[in-house]
C-alpha cells in the first residue's frame, strides 16, 4: 500500500474516530440511558450529514469509479467532516470521565480492530474480493462503522455494563461509610418536578447563616452525582447535607434515599416534566414522594399544595407542613405567601404561619415561583430552630440563580429575564407573568418551547403559545421541535404573524434580536433545550 492510500485511510479513520466523540457526547447527555440515546437516534436518523455518509459508502463500492478517485472523494468529505466536527460549538461540551474513556476503550478495540482486519487481509491494492478493489472493501468497512457508529457505542455500554456495576458498588459503598461515620449530620432530601434545584441554593444560603451545610452542586442529583458529592466534598465539620434528588424513573429517588437516609423532606412540586418517561402523571406523584415515604417516624415532611398530585397526597408516616402561595389553595396548608408585591429592587412578602405567626420578608427575587421555593426552605429553617430575623436578613442577601428566572440589565438598557434552564408549564407561565410586568419597551420572548411531556408536548406547548400571545409583543420560535404547536398557539391568542419569528439555532434569534431590541425593551429566553433536539 503507497502513501496515497495510507494518508486517505489516516484521514477517514480520525474522522470515524471523532464521529464516535460526537456520539459519546449524546450518549452522557441522554445519562449514559440507552432507551434514552434511542429515541435521540430516531430523530437523527434522517439527518442530512448521515445521508452522506451512506453516500460515500455507495460511492466507494461503486464500479464505474476508478477506486483512487472514489477514496480521494471520501477523504474530502472526512476532512470537511473532521472540520465540522471540531468548529462545533455546544451548549454542554463533552466530560471526559473516566467512563467516558472506559467506552472509548472498548469502541477502538471494536472499530479499529474490524477496519485493521479487513486491512490486514486485502493489504495489497490488486487483492480482490468479487468485483471490487481489496482497498475499496476495507475503506467500506471503515465507512459502514462510522454510519452505524451509534450501533457500536451501543454495544460497547452493553459490554461496560457489568464493569461500571462493579465501579458503582465501590463508590457506592464508600459513601455509605462516610455517611454512617456522620451520626450527628441531619440529611435534608429536596426534589420535585421543578424547583428543588432553586429551593437548595435558597435554603443553602439560609442554613449556612447557623451551620456548616454543604449541598450537591450544580445539577449533581443522581444516585452517582450524590455518591461523588459525599466522597469527595462532604467535610467531618458539616453538620448539614442538602441533598438534591432528581428522577426519570420510578425507583430513582429511592435508590438515593437508601444512601443518604434523610431526615427532612421537601417535595416542590408535582408536575408533567419526563411525562415521556414516566408514562403517567401518577408515576410522577408515586416517584417525587418516594423522599417522603423513606423518612423516619421523627422526621419532617415538607409539601407543596399548589399542584394538585402532591396536595391530594396523604402523608400519614412523618409529621408533615404544607405550604402554597396561590390565594385559592391556602385552606388547609400550614404556611401561606400573602400580600406579594413586585418592584424593581425585587420582592416583597408576608409569610403567614400556624397560630396567627406573620413574617415580613423580602427579597432581590422575582416570581410566584422564587416565593413558593423560599417558602419551603423558610419552613425548614424554623424547623431547625432559626430565629427569623437570621433567616430574613438570609433571604434580602440570596442572590438570583443564574438561568432561573434571573434579571440583569444592559449597558444599553435592555432587561433580561433569564429563565433559560429547564422549562416547565407552570414555571413558564410565571415567568411570562414577570414578563407581562414590564411597562417600557418591547417584551420578547425567545424560546424553542418545552420537552419531555409524553402525549401531552403538543398540548401543553400550544398553551404556552397562548399565554405568549398575552404578555409579550413579539415571539422568537427557535428550533423545530415544538415549532407547529408553540405557532399554533400564538396564532390561538392572536399574536399577529409580522409579530412572530421562526428560526433554526439561538443564533439566527440573536441575529434577529439585533434588528428589534431598543432602549427599554425586555427579553424573556425561556428554555435552552440540550444539543441532542433540533
Amino acid at each position: 500500500m503507497n502513501a496515497f492510500f495510507i494518508v486517505i485511510f489516516v484521514i477517514c479513520g480520525i474522522y470515524m474516530l471523532l464521529n464516535f466523540k460526537h456520539d459519546i457526547h449524546m450518549l452522557q447527555q441522554n445519562s449514559y440511558r440507552l432507551e434514552r440515546y434511542w429515541k435521540y437516534i430516531k430523530t437523527d436518523m434522517s439527518n442530512n450529514w448521515r445521508l452522506a455518509e451512506v453516500a460515500m459508502l455507495f460511492l466507494v463500492m461503486s464500479t464505474m469509479l476508478d477506486v483512487r478517485l472514489s477514496l480521494l472523494f471520501c477523504a474530502v468529505f472526512c476532512l470537511y467532516g473532521i472540520y465540522w466536527i471540531l468548529t462545533r460549538k455546544f451548549k454542554k461540551p463533552l466530560v471526559f470521565t473516566l467512563r467516558v474513556w472506559r467506552i472509548y476503550a472498548v469502541i477502538g478495540v471494536l472499530a479499529v480492530g474490524g477496519v485493521l482486519t479487513v486491512l490486514l487481509s486485502l493489504w495489497q491494492e490488486k487483492a480482490v474480493w468479487g468485483s471490487y478493489n481489496g482497498l475499496a472493501v476495507a475503506m467500506a468497512a471503515l465507512l459502514l462503522i462510522t454510519v452505524f457508529s451509534w450501533a457500536v457505542v451501543c454495544i460497547a455500554v452493553v459490554i461496560l455494563m457489568p464493569v461500571e456495576k462493579m465501579i458503582n458498588r465501590k463508590y457506592w459503598n464508600e459513601a455509605s461509610r462516610i455517611l454512617k461515620g456522620m451520626p450527628d449530620l441531619t440529611v435534608i432530601g429536596i426534589t420535585g418536578s421543578y424547583g428543588k434545584t432553586s429551593t437548595k441554593h435558597y435554603l443553602n444560603r439560609i442554613l449556612s447563616e447557623e451551620f456548616e451545610v454543604l449541598m450537591t452542586p450544580g445539577s449533581y442529583n443522581t444516585t452517582m452525582g450524590v455518591i461523588r458529592t459525599v466522597r469527595e466534598m462532604l467535610k467531618p465539620y458539616d453538620r448539614i447535607f442538602i441533598c438534591e434528588m432528581g428522577a426519570k424513573q420510578k425507583g430513582d429517588i429511592k435508590e438515593i434515599c437508601d444512601l443518604v437516609h434523610p431526615q427532612i423532606g421537601i417535595v416542590t412540586a408535582v408536575g408533567p416534566m419526563h411525562l415521556e418517561t414516566f408514562k403517567s402523571m401518577e408515576n410522577i406523584r408515586d416517584t417525587k414522594f418516594e423522599l417522603i415515604d423513606s423518612l423516619p417516624t421523627n422526621g419532617f415532611a415538607v409539601v407543596n399544595n399548589d399542584f394538585s398530585y402532591s396536595a391530594d397526597r396523604i402523608v400519614a408516616n412523618v409529621e408533615c407542613n404544607r405550604y402554597s402561595v396561590e390565594k385559592d389553595k391556602i385552606k388547609g396548608v400550614d404556611y401561606y405567601a400573602e400580600d406579594i408585591k413586585y418592584d424593581v429592587d425585587g420582592t416583597s412578602f408576608i409569610v403567614k404561619g400556624p397560630d396567627g405567626v406573620s413574617m415580613p420578608f423580602t427579597t432581590k427575587l422575582v416570581g410566584s415561583c422564587n416565593i413558593s421555593n423560599l417558602l419551603a426552605a423558610i419552613i425548614v429553617a424554623l424547623r431547625l430552630g432559626m430565629k427569623v430575623d437570621k433567616i430574613r436578613y438570609a433571604v434580602a442577601k440570596i442572590d438570583q440563580v443564574e438561568h432561573r428566572l434571573s434579571i440583569k440589565r444592559t449597558p444599553a438598557g435592555v432587561t433580561i429575564i433569564d429563565d433559560a434552564f429547564n422549562s416547565n408549564p407552570s414555571g413558564s407561565k410565571m415567568a411570562l407573568e414577570v414578563l407581562a410586568g414590564m411597562s417600557s419597551g418591547k417584551r420578547i420572548v425567545v424560546t424553542p418551547g418545552m420537552i419531555e411531556l409524553g402525549d401531552r408536548q403538543v398540548e401543553l406547548n400550544e398553551e404556552f403559545g397562548r399565554n405568549i400571545a398575552k404578555s409579550a409583543d413579539i415571539a422568537i420560535v427557535v428550533g423545530l421541535y415544538n415549532r407547529d404547536a408553540i405557532s399554533k398557539g400564538l396564532a390561538d391568542g392572536q399574536l399577529s404573524e409580522e409579530k412572530v419569528y421562526k428560526v433554526d439555532s439561538f443564533t439566527e434569534a440573536q441575529k434577529v434580536l439585533s434588528d428589534l431590541l431598543e432602549k427599554g425593551d425586555t427579553i424573556l429566553y425561556e428554555n435552552d433545550l440540550p444539543d441532542s433536539f433540533k
